[in-house]
């Protein structure tokens, strides 16, 4: 089983990355996020879950061991299967997380693929196995979230969320007016 890779990113597709590892390129899923964040003929390492089917090997890359447990975790959910868990991992797995750990049908209904019954199981299978620690650490990323207007003029600027909420994660306790966050945000990004 192969469980790390670290390599050249050769070819950048639309959900999906040829990560040169020397002689061998190996076609690697990634979550919409990690992939966008990513540029052709940069050296990247990921962590690797192999899954192996009669028919087929399929490879899927995280950034760290973190997501990739998240994403083993989801694959124990009955009906969800590696590329519904990549569409999960998608999200701010952080929120995602605090909707499992507090019952939140409507956050887990909002990503593609899940409906009413498959985010009840999500709940029922996964409340247990989420650690208080996550909770906390998401709240904590909720409340130190910069405010919407700000978010929404970097956004009119044809920043993605994705982007927007990487960089803005690190935004000092200090800066707080709206402009001060666009402007940290300009320049780190």
């Amino acid at each position: 089983m192969i469980a790390y890779l670290n390599g050249t990113i050769k070819k950048k597709l639309e959900k999906t990355i040829i990560l040169d590892t020397g002689n061998i390129g190996y076609l690697v899923h990634l979550p919409a996020p990690l992939i966008e964040g990513l540029k052709e003929k940069e050296h990247t390492e990921l962590f690797i879950y192999t899954k192996v089917r009669e028919d087929d090997i399929s490879l899927f890359g995280f950034a760290t061991l973190e997501d990739l447990d998240f994403f083993k975790l989801l694959l124990n959910v009955n009906g969800i299967g590696p590329k519904l868990a990549i569409e999960v991992l998608s999200q701010n797995t952080d929120k995602i997380r605090t909707a499992i750990f507090s019952s939140d049908l409507t956050v887990l209904c909002k990503i593609p693929g899940i409906g009413k019954k498959t985010a009840e199981r999500i709940i029922i299978e996964l409340k247990s196995k989420v650690t208080p620690g996550d909770l906390t650490r998401a709240h904590q990323t909720i409340e130190n979230k910069p405010n919407d207007e700000a978010v929404n003029a970097i956004m009119s600027l044809g920043y993605q969320k994705y982007e927007i909420q990487r960089v803005l994660n690190n935004v000092p306790d200090d800066i707080k007016s709206t402009e001060e966050i666009i402007t940290y945000f300009l320049r780190n990004v």
